[in-house]
């Protein structure tokens, strides 16, 4: 069954958000990326070199099978507003439980990016539900 994590979203300071977080809970971070860590995309717009030292990805591992996840917004997402920058993150254990998890959970409300292969190597999609809570699916074929 898949299991579901809480996913933050900041307007520039993920990192501080997550290292208080960090030295509350413990733990150490198995992943921090920032967006100068991403392939770049055709269509996109080189980075300043503030945007580029954003948080991407962030995951600290919070107690029994527990993740919190966040990254900052870009200027290609825009600012966030508080109360909307909150979103459930589904770690499938299949590629079909993501697409059945994904086509069900999004049925009447908007899908903001489909399920596809992602750079980092997993099967992610994300939309907004019919009753506007905010969802990402995620696949990873890699996992430990």
């Amino acid at each position: 069954m898949a299991s579901i994590n809480p996913y933050l979203i900041f307007n520039g300071n993920c990192e501080e958000v997550f290292l208080f977080y960090q030295s509350v809970f413990g733990g150490e971070f198995p992943y921090i990326g920032k967006f100068k860590d991403m392939p770049p995309a055709e269509g996109n717009s080189v980075l300043s070199e503030a945007e580029g030292n954003k948080i991407m990805h962030v995951t600290l591992p919070i107690g029994d099978g527990s993740v919190l996840m966040g990254s900052d917004s870009n200027s290609a997402s825009g600012e966030v507003a508080f109360g909307q920058n909150v979103s459930l993150s589904i770690n499938a254990k299949s590629k079909e439980e993501a697409d059945k998890l994904f086509n069900g959970l999004s049925a009447g409300g908007t899908v903001t990016m489909p399920m596809n292969q992602t750079f980092w190597g997993a099967y992610f999609g994300m939309f907004i539900d019919k009753f506007g809570i905010n969802w990402m699916v995620n696949f990873d074929e890699n996992e430990k």
